[in-house]
């Protein structure tokens, strides 16, 4: 026996209002959540955490950070891209899941386009470290090492497909030199060997680094990032040392939300994220982390970033042989 449900007008009518699309007078009307792609304590969820409680003070309703960190950053992806495109599910990405995972995997359980930019709100630069025994106190001196070297220096990374990894292949395509790399399955790990002369260089994330090169553990050649860091002023910039002037490898956070949310939705919440993040004391509290606040273009622009980037780091992927290799 078939039972069919009896509308009422006034039950439909709630039913459809309930399936309506979201506006900018009546979002949000209950909590959001921004799914975190990296563990708790990481960088990027300490900046979250920090917005999203101005981000709750604007919106009138909670913020909540959940963070589901692994299978390089493809969890959280997935998770969002197949969320309700309502505006009540965002994601913070990086560079791995939407411009080296494409071409690096054979198969994702998303696909990027399924995600539509909100707000490009910080560059994360990375320090070309070596150990302080090494013969090599400037870039030149250190690819000129390398070019000499026999058997050739090696680098250490936190993985195949990492942007460290492709930020110093980057390096070796544009300048002309070797190095082996060594992928680790955690920084501390390769923050250890580092130290103790088992490899050479790498390049880490800034936060991480300074206070190693500040005690004299580690030697600072250069930023990856086309500006000077703040808080490493003495330290140029890769581009400048080495005279590649289009070298920046530099790791990003960007919250996205499902590609159908409504245009309303995304340009409240794109005006808010450019006005807590122009904030001059949240500002400061992003540089004192060693990462570079970041002016955020319109939706349309950072799409356009989006493909310059895939294009970029999907060309470095192939040629070095690793296209559909994960």
């Amino acid at each position: 026996m078939t039972l069919k449900t009896r509308w009422t007008l006034p039950g439909l009518l709630l039913a459809l209002l309930a399936h309506a699309p979201a506006s900018a007078e009546d979002y949000p009307s209950r909590p959001i959540t921004i799914v975190v792609s990296l563990a708790a304590g990481s960088g990027m969820d300490t900046i979250t955490r920090l917005y999203a409680d101005k981000l709750s003070e604007a919106l009138g309703k909670p913020v909540i950070v959940e963070n589901k960190p692994g299978a390089a950053t493809t969890l959280a992806a997935n998770q969002v891209a197949s969320a309700r495109p309502d505006g009540y599910t965002l994601v913070v990405l990086t560079s791995i899941a939407l411009c080296i995972n494409p071409t690096l995997f054979k198969r994702l359980n998303y696909d990027p386009e399924e995600l539509t930019p909100v707000s490009l709100y910080v560059k994360s630069p990375f320090v070309l470290v070596v150990d302080p025994s090494l013969a090599a106190k400037t870039v030149a001196e250190f690819v000129d090492l390398a070019k000499k070297a026999n058997p050739p220096l090696n680098y250490a990374s936190i993985g195949t497909g990492s942007v460290q990894h492709m930020s110093m292949e980057f390096a070796k395509q544009r300048l002309g030199f070797e190095a082996t790399h060594v992928p680790y399955r955690s920084t501390p790990q390769s923050v250890t060997d580092l130290m103790g002369g088992h490899v050479a260089a790498s390049f880490l994330e800034a936060g991480l680094s300074m206070p190693l090169i500040r005690d004299g553990k580690l030697r600072a050649l250069a930023v990856s990032s086309a500006q000077k860091l703040p808080l490493l002023p003495d330290v140029p910039p890769f581009a400048e040392a080495s005279g590649a002037k289009d070298y920046e490898g530099v790791s990003w956070h960007m919250l996205l939300v499902p590609a159908k949310t409504p245009q309303p939705v995304i340009e409240r919440l794109h005006a808010e994220m450019k006005r807590i993040m122009l904030d001059s004391p949240m500002r400061e509290k992003i540089a004192g982390l060693g990462l570079l606040p970041n002016d955020t273009p319109t939706v349309e622009e950072m799409r356009d970033f989006i493909k310059f980037e895939r294009q970029k780091w999907g060309a470095m992927v192939k040629q070095l042989g690793l296209e559909a290799t994960q």
